[in-house]
């Protein structure tokens, strides 16, 4: 029994990293990338920028922003104040006449509900989001339009950049690589299950069904697959963003950010439905529900390990190596030396992520929820 359970648990712990993605690669074989339109007709954009007390950042996220318009006159630009209060919305206010939008929400009640009252603003067709920390390459938003014109396309992401502040490679740059990997295989398959929440686009009648209390990320890639549309990647619209100011705020920043998914995915159990979504659910399961059961499963497999060790030898070698593989973890936490061998970065990353998922998961069964935002300074 013990041994059928050893066998089980490797599989769930092995699955989400490694099995699904290479499920992922067979289904995903034959498949091709959308064949982007040529001709200058384009939909109408509308670009939403959501802020809350960014006065330290806005100037330069706006002068971003205008160039993109230099080369797209036609561009809506709206910044969603959540009840910002500092001196952002003074300083939106002072670009009113180059054709920069104020929208300030009623209340305080998140980034979400600050992206709805822009919503209802919003005439454009397609709707473009972006955070104030992501800078968006001069040709991302000609790019971006293209995609749309495949009436099969419901929504776009971009493709993350992740720069240090000494404008290298970030530590999670192989993980950030991996990430994108997986998407681009999502993408060909049933559609990714979330976008970049620092830069994406959907058409506007997709935007219709928001649900402030869910990531908007995850919530407009459920509401891509319900019009029976897709969500995918796009390898050639980039968002650059920096490491955060203060890396011991990452394990905190994941945390959030795992409460909130977790909170969408129990308000939306549809999106696990196979006879509806297909094989959007499939990799719904596959890439977010098994990925947050992760530290469980490897809690799991190491006690049931732990007592079989005793029994075969082989056992007693895989208890072995997993006690290495966290006590390289651990050493990595405490020597800077360490951390900077590439195997010993990524093993301490990936214990670092699930130890974020398992606090926030009980954080998220003792009830807590996530509703207002604090941007990570960068």
């Amino acid at each position: 029994m013990l041994v059928t359970l050893f066998w089980l648990l490797a599989f769930c712990a092995l699955y989400s990293y490694f099995i699904y993605p290479a499920i992922l690669w067979c289904l995903a074989k034959g498949k091709t990338d959308p064949e982007l339109s040529t001709t200058t007709t384009t939909p109408s954009l509308s670009l939403i920028i959501t802020a809350y007390n960014e006065a330290g950042r806005i100037k330069s996220k706006i002068d971003n922003t205008l160039i993109l318009k230099a080369s797209n006159p036609e561009l809506e630009i709206i910044i969603a104040s959540d009840c910002s209060d500092d001196d952002t919305d003074n300083i939106v206010n002072e670009y009113a006449d180059q054709g920069i939008q104020l929208v300030r929400a009623p209340e305080r009640l998140g980034k979400e509900h600050a992206q709805l009252c822009a919503i209802k603003e919003a005439t454009g067709e397609v709707l473009i989001f972006s955070d104030v920390a992501t800078q968006i390459p001069e040709d991302a938003i000609s790019n971006l339009s293209r995609y749309f014109s495949d009436p099969t396309i419901g929504s776009v992401s971009s493709e993350d950049r992740f720069i240090s502040n000494h404008g290298e490679i970030a530590g999670e740059g192989a993980y950030v690589r991996y990430e994108m990997w997986l998407r681009s295989l999502e993408s060909k398959v049933g559609g990714l299950v979330g976008l970049s929440g620092s830069f994406f686009a959907a058409r506007k009648e997709i935007c219709q069904s928001w649900d402030i209390h869910s990531p908007s990320d995850f919530n407009t890639a459920l509401n891509t697959a319900s019009h029976g549309l897709r969500a995918i990647t796009a390898p050639d619209v980039l968002g650059h963003y920096q490491d955060l100011s203060d890396p011991s705020k990452e394990y905190a920043r994941k945390t959030r950010t795992i409460i909130r998914g977790l909170t969408s995915l129990s308000r939306h159990p549809q999106a696990l439905n196979p006879f509806k979504h297909g094989l959007f659910a499939f990799q719904v399961i596959s890439h977010k529900l098994m990925r947050w059961l992760e530290p469980w499963f490897l809690i799991a497999l190491l006690a049931v390990n732990f007592m079989l060790a005793s029994h075969h030898d082989f056992f007693t070698v895989t208890l072995l190596l997993q006690c290495l593989f966290y006590s390289l973890a651990l050493s990595a936490h405490y020597s800077e030396k360490v951390k900077n061998n590439t195997v010993a970065k990524l093993v301490y990353f990936f214990v670092q992520v699930n130890m974020a998922i398992f606090d926030a998961s009980c954080q998220f069964l003792a009830g807590k929820r996530m509703s207002v935002w604090q941007p990570s300074a960068r």
